[in-house]
């Protein structure tokens, strides 16, 4: 049976990533001062503005406006043209404490929100990420990198990719089609921006076996992209929790995750239900595996687990007596690493701090025995 899955990624000039990767380079500023903050940043991204609101509980000072200016000129917004600079960006700040009903009730090792969590793996790619992912990921990391190497000097922040993967019986057997949308200068031409992303991108990507001559390669469909960023569009946090997550092969439990400190589970335990799923397909018991988790505010273990994969019931019941105190010891996520989290998917990356990715030695002392 032949059946199609999607994936979209966005570049880190784009509204709403620009907006994730603020609020997540304010909460690793936090915890590298006070590992215990608290925090559920949100931010608003518009033309020569960004409104910073939300709750924080810490004992750190963050020197909020600074941060957002510095992270606007690291992802490349440093020309009013480029529509916004990150030198004269207005920055409001609107931090509330805690909901005191919240900071009274809710100790530090119980789950700060209520959710639904969605962890996913297959071994259709070495990383265990659906194949649509890696390619769309792998695109606007390229298209940022080019553009910061000076490869590609008239590329400017903004940018998407969307990609299709044809499968049969489960299987990808060819990229269907590929969405490039990428903000230039005004000074190159239609003809060589795509020649050039074709030639320095679409060509040299680790999946181009998979694309043939019959792949539909659009790249900015409309032609022109020049105004890009904040000044064509308003930037959310919490927008783009598909791309942040495993596109269409793995529904999503619906919550975001930037900005969030590890006591809200929405972000932890996601981390927690891709390193399940992720053991048990690299262990060989599963093709594929969706790990599925349920969690209500203040409450120490997961009211229902999930797992399709052989010998689930033995893991599940495990999952049920493991606290949300234990996933945060156990991927080491009280330190500042969730600013490069956010980055091209939070899935799937090689980095040695996160340990959600981690195959080794975290599943010998964590499920060992339990589905061998």
């Amino acid at each position: 049976m032949k059946t199609i899955k999607s994936a979209e990624s966005v570049c880190q000039g784009h509204p709403d990533k620009i907006a994730d990767i603020i609020a997540d380079a304010i909460l690793d500023d936090l915890l590298s001062k006070d590992p215990y903050t608290k925090a559920s940043i949100e931010v608003l991204v518009t033309m020569g503005l960004v409104h910073i609101a939300g709750e924080i509980s810490t004992d750190a000072y963050a020197d909020i406006p600074t941060i957002v200016r510095n992270t606007l000129i690291e992802i490349g917004y440093t020309k009013p043209e480029y529509g916004f600079d990150g030198y004269t960006a207005g920055v409001i700040t609107t931090i509330n404490d805690q909901s005191p009903e919240i900071a009274l009730g809710l100790p530090s090792d119980r789950a700060g929100d209520s959710c639904i969590v969605v962890g996913y793996a297959t071994n259709e790619t070495k990383n265990y990420m659906p194949l649509p992912c890696n390619v769309a990921n792998e695109i606007t990391e390229k298209l940022t990198i080019l553009r910061k190497n000076g490869t590609l000097p008239f590329l400017r922040p903004d940018g998407k990719a969307l990609v299709s993967v044809e499968y049969e019986n489960e299987i990808p057997v060819r990229v269907k089609s590929i969405a490039i949308m990428v903000q230039h200068e005004p000074y190159v031409t239609e003809k060589d921006l795509k020649e050039a992303v074709i030639e320095e991108v679409i060509k040299k990507l680790k999946y181009k076996e998979y694309i043939d001559e019959k792949t539909n390669v659009v790249i900015n469909p409309i032609g022109r992209f020049i105004i890009g960023g904040p000044m064509a569009d308003t930037g959310l946090t919490g927008r783009k929790i598909a791309a942040d997550a495993y596109g269409t092969a793995c529904p999503n439990g619906g919550s975001a995750f930037s900005g969030k400190d590890p006591t809200k589970v929405d972000r932890s335990a996601s981390y927690f239900a891709r390193f399940i799923a992720k053991n048990i397909v690299s262990r060989g018991f599963a093709d594929r595996c969706k790990v599925e988790m349920v969690y209500a505010i203040g409450s120490e273990y997961p009211l229902v687990v999930s797992i399709d994969c052989k010998n689930g019931e033995k893991i599940e019941k495990k999952l049920r007596k493991f606290s949300v105190s234990d996933i945060i010891e156990l991927l080491k996520l009280r330190k500042p690493i969730y600013k490069k989290a956010t980055l091209e998917g939070h899935f799937g990356k090689e980095d040695d701090e996160f340990l959600w990715e981690e195959t080794e030695k975290l599943f010998d002392l964590f499920l060992k025995g339990d589905i061998e």
